[in-house]
């Protein structure tokens, strides 16, 4: 019956639900749902109302059992917004301007499921009420970008070996290449500020209350640009930024193909290893050529920037200033050491802020997202899978070091008994 969607629960699942949920001492419950044909569709339009109807002097009995649907039903939400018995947030619910209390909407009143949902789930700053951490939704993030990265590993391998003929092909006019000389040490101290920016991001996520929602949406956004700048530098190969960049496709000696194709694809392979292993930085000795369109350094120096400010408390003007600071200057780096052109470094930052702002303009505003929720999962499949169980905007709540000992201790522990227990 766990397996089955809700909707398509029969009476017999029902009943079987009422037993397991511990409702099983009233005969007059089991007649009541028998009686009235009562399935998992209605079941979920149940109220309190209806209840008193089964035996008014049992109250315990009903208010248990009520408890029991409430929470049915804010576990299946979306399932109540596809039925029509609760409406959108935007359309039913309004806040007033100076104050947190929920106006409801004409044709509510305080038995319906809509005043019962709304008043337990919405909290006065539109905080998230319900956030479990899912960590298997983190490792599965995890395996999306680690699958993304090698691709983009992959197609720079590729990329490089189309890199146009410098003296074919000279650099393309910049109003900044053009008018800044080239500081050699500058990418240098580009990847320095990025592997700054990097460490307090993990100085966030150590103390973080909710590490783990913060990690999947990390990974998850960060592996789907990554994946939109494997399209645009296989699509288009630029010509090299700068004549100082010696820049020359390998050479690959015309042998028998049945044997060379092998060949150059372990080559290729093993090429893509080493830059993944390096994260593409020059520092760890990687060097690249023809990934002009668009700017991988500038995606990761925003992302972490904007994950940084956006989970640090507001009062922190000093750290979110400070890492400004580090993105912008990080940014001046890579065209200062002429390693892109300023329209990559533009469509980098455009893209990565924009896709963030959109994903959390989504997450923190549920409404926008349940409007219209199979567009949603249609277009957002990424967003709609990860974000599924959280109703509202992350509180930035940290914990202390001995909590996390005792959290880690604890989980430790509880993994420990399990093993045991199925030794």
């Amino acid at each position: 019956m766990r397996s089955k969607n809700i909707i398509e629960w029969s009476v017999h699942d029902v009943i079987n639900w009422l037993e397991q949920s511990g409702h099983h001492k009233f005969l007059e419950i089991f007649e009541f749902f028998k009686v009235n044909d009562i399935d998992g569709k209605a079941l979920l339009t149940l109220t309190e109302d209806d209840l008193k109807t089964m035996n008014p002097c049992r109250i315990g009995a009903i208010k248990r059992l009520h408890i029991s649907i409430k929470q049915l039903q804010r576990d299946n939400v979306a399932l109540l917004i596809e039925l029509g018995h609760i409406e959108s947030f935007a359309t039913q619910h309004l806040f007033g301007p100076k104050s947190n209390d929920v106006i409801l909407g004409s044709g509510m009143n305080d038995g319906s499921i809509e005043h019962e949902f709304y008043s337990t789930s919405i909290s006065e700053d539109g905080t998230a009420s319900h956030l479990p951490p899912e960590i298997w939704k983190t490792f599965i993030s995890l395996g999306y970008l680690f699958i993304v990265t090698w691709i983009t590993a992959f197609v720079m391998v590729i990329v490089h070996d189309r890199v146009p003929d410098m003296k074919k092909y000279p650099p393309l006019p910049d109003i900044f290449l053009d008018n800044v000389p080239h500081i050699p040490w500058a990418f240098d101290m580009c990847e320095i500020t990025g592997t700054l920016l990097f460490a307090i991001w993990l100085l966030v996520l150590i103390f973080h209350k909710y590490r783990f929602i913060l990690l999947r949406r990390f990974f998850a956004l960060s592996g789907t640009v990554f994946l939109l700048r494997c399209v645009t530098m296989i699509i288009t190969s630029l010509s090299v930024p700068g004549a100082h960049l010696q820049c020359q496709p390998r050479n690959i000696p015309n042998v028998d193909l049945s044997i060379s194709f092998y060949n150059e694809l372990y080559n290729k392979i093993e090429m893509a290893y080493v830059i993944w292993r390096g994260a593409g930085m020059s520092i760890q000795g990687v060097r690249t050529c023809g990934d002009y369109m668009f700017s991988g350094h500038t995606v990761a120096l925003t992302m972490l920037n904007f994950f940084i400010t956006e989970y640090t408390p507001r009062q922190l003007y000093f750290v979110h200033t400070f890492t400004w600071m580090l993105n912008m200057f990080g940014i001046f780096f890579i065209l200062a050491a002429h390693e892109h052109y300023s329209i990559d470094v533009f469509v980098a930052f455009y893209i990565t802020s924009r896709l963030f702002l959109y994903y959390h303009t989504l997450a923190n505003n549920q409404a926008l997202m349940q409007r219209d929720s199979n567009r949603t999962r249609i277009w957002f499949p990424l967003f709609s899978f990860f974000e599924s169980s959280v109703d509202g905007i992350i509180p930035n709540e940290y914990e202390t070091p001995s909590i996390i000992i005792y959290n880690m201790i604890s989980t430790i522990k509880e993994v420990c008994n399990y093993i045991r227990l199925y030794d």
